[in-house]
């Protein structure tokens, strides 16, 4: 039988001005009809870069050295751009890891669905909207109807990734690239995901090339797995086997990064003294209009206490409140309630001075948009320094203390990594000697070896300065290895609240054990 996909010895360079960029090398895979094959590796490693090869929707720099792409019998690199079009979607779909980005925010859904029915099934607008409307209900959207008359910012980020997926799997390819798909979900939306993504995929027998960095998340999904590093495959296996009995030392470093709750990172006992103090802390959107209500609040009386060198994390949900909190907390969001901290009782962003605002600072989940972009690093960091009596000399210092050279102060936030530049934000945070650091899903884009490296930057730094944290993911066997506390969000209200060790018992809220199993069990 003629595999659905097949990669031999395929190699890709990128031109820079710096020079030729190697992404890939002598990458050879092949998907039989009907299986998932995922494909893991760290960002860099050149899985985005294979999906958009197979796409045909390479960068203009891009420069194909060696080897083929085949699509059951077509050849892929020979195809002119009208041929493309007619293969992209009808014979070969790709789902992306930002449903945001990938649907037009200018169109309705129904139009975009019906357009790429209408190309891709020769269908009229009649059957197309219909078939729509059978999609949508296939992917368990409620009244699929409504959601055709809307705008992809009126709808969730699940709702939209799974607009994506009824899309592609209602084109009927033979094959489905997958990038990423449940990265940017909370961890309940995420698992709903993939159990709509086995269901469609048993029904439809469609081929996919699944790409992510989430390797628990792997064996749920994957009939085999490949290894890619540095643009080179080190290790290929069934999914059953590569996690239990890894081959390659890559595969092993992997597998040890990956968070385990039973491999508690945090040991000590945090002291009584309360930091700070949230009371009926409430966070509204938006008010009422002549024609409308206002929207219901993002948080409701929402109670938090943490103490004096403790991590607290907070899971739930997207639109949980778990934000919104961090908002409020930092005078970014208007709120009511009280906030007591030092002895003194803010109500609102007007109460928060200049001594609470050096004590509490937060770091954000995308640096990319948090770092100016016409700032150079030095100048990132020497900001808070100034506003806060610092040392400007002290910006070298600042960035060897999240462990990046001195010479970084002369480079744009461009230049680095992901994970280089969450480490700049979090020296900047650190520059103003916080008490109290929020870290609003900083490890969520992060690939499973960086946010490792993360997480022992950030215990590095308490033990070093006594900081406390208020750490917000919804990755659950993450904040098991390193929270003293863990609070639980839902609907924006605090549904349950207890010690690490009190965790995963029986008299856990019901939504909290929901959380429990909808999160990927660890590998190896």
């Amino acid at each position: 039988m003629r595999a659905a996909l097949t990669i031999d010895n395929y190699g890709l360079d990128y031109l820079t001005a710096s020079g030729v960029v190697p992404v890939l090398r002598d990458v050879s895979l092949a998907i039989a009809p009907g299986e998932v094959l995922g494909l893991v590796g760290e960002s860099g490693s050149g899985k985005s870069s294979l999906a958009w090869a197979l796409m045909r929707h390479l960068p203009a720099n891009a420069r194909e050295i060696s080897g083929s792409l085949q699509l059951g019998d077509i050849d892929l690199q020979s195809l002119t751009a009208k041929q493309l079009t007619a293969v992209r979607g009808r014979r070969i779909g790709m789902v992306f890891q930002d449903p945001s980005t990938a649907l037009n925010p200018t169109l309705t859904i129904g139009r975009q669905i019906t357009e790429a029915l209408m190309r891709h099934r020769d269908l009229n607008a009649r059957d197309a909207k219909a078939l729509a409307i059978e999609l949508l209900g296939h992917v368990e959207l409620r009244d699929p109807a409504a959601v055709l008359r809307r705008y992809p910012h009126e709808i969730s980020g699940g709702e939209k990734q799974r607009v994506i997926i009824a899309t592609a799997f209602g084109c009927r390819p033979d094959v489905i690239l997958f990038d990423e798909p449940t990265t940017a979900l909370d961890v309940i939306t995420g698992a709903r995901i993939i159990d709509l993504f086995a269901r469609l995929r048993a029904e439809t027998g469609v081929a996919a090339l699944y790409i992510s960095h989430d390797l628990a998340m792997m064996t749920r999904v994957a009939d085999r797995v490949a290894v890619i590093r540095h643009g080179r495959i080190v290790e290929q296996a069934k999914a059953s086997e590569i996690f239990s009995r890894p081959q390659h030392d890559y595969t092993r470093s992997l597998i040890a990064a990956v968070p385990r709750p039973e491999r508690r990172l945090v040991h000590d006992i945090p002291g009584t003294d309360v930091l700070l103090q949230a009371r009926g802390i409430e966070v509204q959107y938006g008010r009422a209009g002549l024609f409308r209500a206002a929207p219901p609040p993002a948080t409701k009386a929402v109670d938090i206490d943490i103490r004096a060198g403790e991590i607290v994390g907070v899971v739930g949900e997207s639109g949980s409140g778990k934000s919104s909190i961090a908002r409020a907390l930092t005078g970014l969001a208007r709120f009511s309630g009280a906030i007591s901290f030092d002895g003194g009782t803010l109500r609102g962003a007007g109460d928060m001075g200049a001594g609470y605002r050096r004590d509490v600072q937060i770091v954000f989940q995308h640096p990319d948009s948090s770092l100016n972009p016409r700032h150079r690093i030095g100048e990132i960091l020497s900001r808070p320094l100034k506003l806060y009596g610092g040392d400007t000399a002290a910006v070298p210092r600042l960035l060897e203390q999240v462990r990046l050279p001195a010479s970084y102060a002369t480079r744009w936030p461009h230049q680095l990594s992901g994970g280089e530049k969450q480490r700049v934000a979090i020296a900047r945070a650190f520059a103003a000697r916080p008490r109290l650091v929020i870290c609003d899903e900083i490890t969520a884009p992060l690939d499973v070896s960086v946010q490792a490296q993360i997480i022992d930057l950030l215990l590095a730094l308490r033990a070093e300065t006594g900081a406390a944290y208020l750490f917000i993911t919804h990755d659950l066997n993450l904040i098991r290895q390193i929270a003293h506390r863990i609070v639980v969000m839902r609907h924006g209200q605090l549904v349950d609240s207890r010690a690490i060790d009190a965790f995963g018992t029986d008299d856990v809220h019901p939504y909290t054990r929901e959380l429990m199993a909808a999160s990927p069990a660890p590998v190896g």
